[in-house]
């Protein structure tokens, strides 16, 4: 399947930000060798220039590497149209063994990736550049995610055929009782519910509470419960806002709320859902930084701006989530 224009964009994208990652390591080991702020040698002087341009390639490429959770979405839903079975992305990426692993490596990297950048964007704020060896040894740790996140992408597409017979959506998120199988049966409808709004609930006034005045604590569970809130979310949306979007009882994928057909609402509800997460659980990963020589008033200005961030995505989330749901309901209809 490399003979489609998004496997050779995929490819030749992760190819280039892999490639961009091995000469940063270059960089990497020579600041960890070399690196002492407070000297004027003439090879401080050469990393000091060396830094902004590979840094910022980096920052460019981790950033782009980020979008590639997308086109690795959108890619997949086209690959459906050339393989048996397969109704959406969701056929096509259970098409091989490589598909699943390859988007969850993706969903992580978003954290990962984005964590990178706000290391950066914090190191940059201070004259002293007091996080340059800690951003460069955090990027040689998640060098390995950048080298699985390609492979896995390029045996998924080297290893997809139109001859391969795949499941549906309707097969892998349907009834049981007629399919014999479901991803996420057992959950319970209410339950789901009161946990979902009950979270968002806790989440913003602990959010609210930290704007007015900061407590570890508080910030402490603030992303813990983000991390409880993403996975919560994600299974809410599938297992329940789905088929309201749907209008069919027993449709619940993932992917097909992607779809022009539906408006689109799935790019809506994932992009408010992962970025708010993300924003959400690095306030307090943060944190330690305040230590660290002329940053403690970036920090904070970055903690309160991820906090307002996330409880302002959190409520595009709830309004987006529940709109079908609340139609529905005001309409007088009942699954």
């Amino acid at each position: 399947m490399f003979l489609n224009s998004w496997s050779l964009g995929l490819t030749l994208a992760g190819l280039i930000i892999l490639i961009l990652g091995l000469l940063a390591c270059r960089t990497a080991v020579r600041i960890l060798r070399h690196w002492d702020p407070s000297t004027d040698t003439n090879l401080q002087i050469r990393l000091e220039n060396e830094i902004w341009l590979v840094s910022t390639l980096v920052e460019y490429g981790l950033g782009f590497q980020i979008l590639t959770l997308v086109l690795f979405v959108l890619a997949a839903d086209t690959f459906c149209q050339v393989i048996v079975g397969a109704m959406c992305a969701t056929g096509a990426l259970l098409a091989n063994s490589f598909g699943m692993p390859a988007l969850l490596v993706k969903i992580a990297g978003v954290f990962l990736y984005g964590f990178w950048i706000v290391l950066h964007k914090l190191d940059i704020s201070s004259e002293t550049y007091p996080l340059v060896k800690a951003k460069y040894i955090y990027l040689l740790l998640i060098l390995p995610l950048i080298f699985a996140d390609f492979s896995l992408q390029t045996l998924y597409i080297a290893y997809l055929s139109p001859d391969i017979i795949t499941s549906c959506c309707a097969v892998v998120f349907g009834s049981s009782a007629e399919t014999g199988r479901n991803l996420l049966e057992g959950f319970s409808q209410n339950i789901l519910l009161y946990s979902y709004y009950g979270s968002i609930i806790a989440l913003t006034g602990m959010g609210w509470i930290l704007l007015k005045r900061w407590h570890l604590f508080i910030a402490a569970v603030f992303s813990i419960g983000w991390l409880w809130f993403l996975g919560l979310a994600t299974v809410a949306i599938i297992s329940v806002f789905s088929s309201y979007i749907y209008a069919m009882p027993y449709h619940h994928c993932p992917f097909c709320i992607l779809k022009p057909e539906y408006h689109y609402i799935g790019f809506a509800l994932y992009f408010t859902l992962i970025p708010a997460a993300f924003f959400g659980l690095t306030t307090v990963l943060v944190e330690p930084l305040k230590s660290k020589n002329d940053l403690a008033a970036a920090v904070r200005i970055y903690q309160r701006t991820a906090i307002t961030i996330s409880l302002v995505l959190l409520f595009l989330l709830a309004v987006t989530s529940s709109y079908h749901y609340l139609i529905y309901k005001i309409s007088g209809g009942e699954l």
